[in-house]
């Protein structure tokens, strides 16, 4: 076991797009497990879009990161210290927490993992938040149905590439926003959306109109921005928009003009927002679903990882600007299950 605990934390709010500078990297001691606490050392670090809000200082529906703190994040680690019997040493466990190769977590909100029914980084990824967002945001909101048109941004992304997926297992036609080729080769060949469009083409709105002949039932919104404007004007009868990012727009400093909204009046839209915080008592209900198809290899998913906690930030930078391919984890020590 190390004898300091490397963490990442807050040094500056960021104006605009994060720069390396706004973090600081600092070693501090590893703490003490109290009654009833786990001492984990994490192996995977997830990385998301939703941490940016976290350290804008912003007001939202959770509290700010605040300057010198350990920037917010989950981890997946191993125990190598308990204080609860419902954990042992050697145990693997989602639920660490920070941007941080220790932490100390009250057993209660730890979940134990099995690397015999999933990889452990996947409760990161496709069986955790990210693979729950999909589901939650499809089944209470999207509700596609057989030989409806789904669109998806940031299809090739955790959230993203499960969405679809689960579109297609309802019977509807699918239809994927990335950026670049080979996203949206992946899109197409690999996770089985009929149609995969580059964000960046420079007629979208053409485009998109021309894989969606019968116009977009359910638009699954993780981009927002120009994908969003592209978007709204295809929009059906009755369309349903899940709105669960708009990663285009997080590092503004001051608000885009919305569409006109007058449609969603005419055409009977449903617009929804949703936050999986509010869902995450559903992650059994989700997993039960979910893993035997991960098992199975009917449910994929991709992974970008990154070694070492020092990259981090660089590695959040990234995804900011859409470098990440797949869902992005940081890896902070050697994964024994692999």
């Amino acid at each position: 076991m190390d004898d300091r605990n490397r963490q990442v934390v807050l040094k500056r709010r960021p104006v605009g797009m994060p720069a390396p500078e706004d973090f600081d990297i600092v070693d501090g001691p590893v703490p003490e497990p109290a009654e009833g606490e786990v001492l984990l050392r994490g192996v995977y670090l997830s990385l998301d879009p939703y941490m940016r809000g976290r350290i804008s200082g912003v007001r939202s529906y959770a509290a700010p990161v605040e300057l010198g703190q350990v920037i917010e994040g989950r981890v997946v680690g191993r125990v190598v210290r308990s204080r609860d019997p419902r954990f042992r040493e050697g145990d693997f466990a989602f639920g660490g927490y920070g941007w941080q190769l220790y932490s100390a977590v009250a057993a209660g909100i730890l979940t134990k993992l099995d690397p015999t029914e999933a990889p452990i980084s996947t409760a990161l990824g496709i069986l955790g938040m990210p693979g729950l967002t999909a589901y939650v945001g499809l089944s209470d909101i999207g509700q596609p149905k057989a030989g409806e048109t789904v669109v998806v941004s940031a299809a090739s992304g955790a959230v993203g590439a499960v969405a679809g997926q689960l579109a297609k297992r309802a019977g509807a036609r699918v239809v994927g926003i990335a950026g670049g080729a080979d996203k949206c080769r992946y899109v197409e060949e690999e996770l089985g959306f009929d149609a995969a469009i580059d964000h960046r083409t420079p007629d979208l709105g053409t485009a998109l109109g021309a894989a969606c002949p019968n116009g977009i039932d359910v638009y699954f919104e993780n981009v927002g921005g120009a994908v969003q404007q592209a978007v709204f004007p295809l929009l059906n009868d009755f369309g349903r928009m899940v709105m669960c990012g708009m990663i285009a727009e997080y590092n503004d400093t001051a608000p885009r003009p919305g569409p006109n909204l007058g449609a969603v009046v005419r055409k009977r839209l449903k617009i929804q927002g949703f936050i999986v915080g509010d869902q995450r008592g559903r992650i059994r209900e989700y997993r039960a679903m979910a893993a035997p198809l991960v098992r199975e290899g009917r449910l994929k998913y991709r992974e970008d990882v990154v070694e070492g906690l020092d990259n981090a930030p660089a590695a959040f930078i990234g995804l900011l600007q859409g470098r990440n391919f797949g869902k992005l984890l940081v890896k902070l020590d050697r994964d024994p299950t692999r």
